[in-house]
C-alpha cells in the first residue's frame, strides 16, 4: 500500500478514475483531488507539469454516475473507514482540508463543468464535509470568459468555495516560456477580474529557476506592476507563492530547478507591501 507524501500527487493512487488523495503543501493537509481530465489533455503545456503523455485538448465527457459513486465511496472511507491507516497518514494530518477540482489538465474545459461543480458540492455537503472543509477550483483561468465556466464559479461560491487562479508570469514572453500559451496580458487580467466577480479568488504563483536565471528582474518588476493594478481593480487579498517540488515530465525538465526559499520570501515581502496577504510554500 503506497504512503501519502507531499511530493507524490499520483492520480491513480486510490485506484479510482476521478478521485485521488494528496497531502498538499498549499492546503496544509489531506486534499481530495477531482480529476476531470482523465485523458491527460490540457489547453496549456506548463514546463513544470508532472502529467505523463500530456497532450493538447479538453476534458472528455464526464460519467456523472461514476463520479458520484466514487466520491461517496471515497468520502465514506475517509470519514468512517480505514483510509488514514491504510495510507499511513500521520495523526496531525487526518483531516480533510479541501476538495480540489484539479488533475491532469484544465478542468474548466469540461463541457458540463457547472453540473460537475454542483454534484461535488451536493455530495460533500450531504456527507458533512462542507462547510467545514474548503471547496477549491485550481485553474489556469483561460476559459473564465465563457458563460458555462462563470455559471460553475457561481455554484462554487454558493457552496462556500474559492478559485485558485494560476499566474506563473506577468509577461507575455514569460507565459510563452513557462506555460507555452500565447495569452495576452489584457485577456489574462480580464479573466482574473471576471473570476473575482463570480467567486472568491486567490492567486497561485509558481516561481521556478529556469536555466539558472533565478527570478529575472524583468519578471519581478512586471509582477509588482500587475499586482498593483489587480489590487486597485479586484477584490482579491491572498497570494500563494510556491516553487516546484516534483520532477517535471516535460522536455524542459533538465532546465528547471526550485527557486530558493530566500528568494521566495524576499518577493513575498515585496508583495506584502502592496497590501496582499502572502503565503509561501517551498
Amino acid at each position: 500500500m503506497p504512503i501519502l507524501i507531499t511530493n507524490n500527487h499520483s492520480r491513480d493512487i486510490a485506484g479510482l478514475r476521478y478521485i485521488y488523495p494528496v497531502l498538499s503543501r498549499r492546503a496544509g493537509g489531506l486534499s481530495i483531488g477531482i480529476n476531470f481530465n482523465t485523458n491527460n489533455a490540457c489547453n496549456w503545456r506548463c514546463v513544470y507539469c508532472q502529467v505523463p503523455d500530456l497532450k493538447i485538448g479538453a476534458a472528455p465527457e464526464m460519467d456523472f454516475q461514476l463520479l458520484e459513486e466514487e466520491l461517496r465511496f471515497f468520502l465514506e472511507s475517509v470519514l468512517h473507514g480505514d483510509f488514514y491507516s491504510r495510507f499511513q497518514v500521520a495523526e496531525a494530518q487526518r483531516v480533510i482540508k479541501d476538495i480540489a477540482i484539479s488533475g491532469n489538465g484544465e478542468p474548466t474545459s469540461l463541457k458540463a463543468f457547472a453540473k460537475a461543480v454542483e454534484l461535488i458540492g451536493r455530495v460533500a455537503t450531504e456527507l458533512g464535509v462542507f462547510p467545514n472543509s474548503r471547496y477549491v477550483l485550481i485553474t489556469n483561468g483561460s476559459s473564465i470568459h465563457q458563460a458555462k465556466v462563470q455559471a460553475g464559479l457561481k455554484i462554487l461560491k454558493a457552496y462556500g468555495g474559492e478559485v485558485w487562479f494560476k499566474l506563473d508570469s506577468a509577461t507575455e514572453q514569460g507565459r510563452m516560456l513557462i506555460n507555452n500559451v500565447r495569452q495576452s496580458s489584457q485577456a489574462q487580467l480580464k479573466n482574473l477580474l471576471l473570476a473575482t466577480q463570480c467567486c472568491p479568488t486567490k492567486l497561485q504563483i509558481c516561481l521556478l529557476d529556469y536555466d539558472n536565471q533565478g527570478l529575472p528582474e524583468k519578471e519581478r518588476i512586471a509582477f509588482l506592476n500587475l499586482l498593483t493594478i489587480i489590487k486597485a481593480k479586484a477584490s482579491l487579498q491572498h497570494i500563494m507563492l510556491y516553487t516546484i517540488a516534483r520532477p517535471s515530465l516535460q522536455p524542459e525538465a533538465s532546465r528547471l530547478a526550485p527557486l530558493s526559499i530566500a528568494v521566495l520570501h524576499e518577493f513575498a515581502d515585496e508583495i506584502s507591501l502592496l497590501g496582499f496577504e502572502v503565503s509561501v510554500s517551498a
